[in-house]
């Protein structure tokens, strides 16, 4: 079943665009890949410390996103 989601996600996400990590709110970025609540949250939270992200790299700078987090999400998130 998850993985049926997860590709459910990741169509969605290449067939409409990726997920703008500037803007989206806790449940838009709770459809990407790894990220759950508590994730959202620390996204959107270094989000307003930072002024927004400056390119989607950033996102391993997020408390609980390392490398392998990251490399999921790539092709998922975009900052425009």
């Amino acid at each position: 079943m998850v993985k049926i989601i997860t590709m459910l996600v990741l169509f969605f996400s290449l067939a409409f665009g990726a997920i703008n990590i500037n803007k989206a709110n806790s449940a838009q970025l709770q459809n990407l890949n790894g990220i759950g609540p508590t994730k959202a949250q620390e996204i959107i939270k270094y989000r307003k410390a930072h002024g927004g992200f400056k390119s989607v790299d950033e996102l391993v700078n997020v408390k609980g996103i390392g490398p392998m987090t990251m490399k999921k999400l790539k092709s998922q998130v975009s900052i425009r």
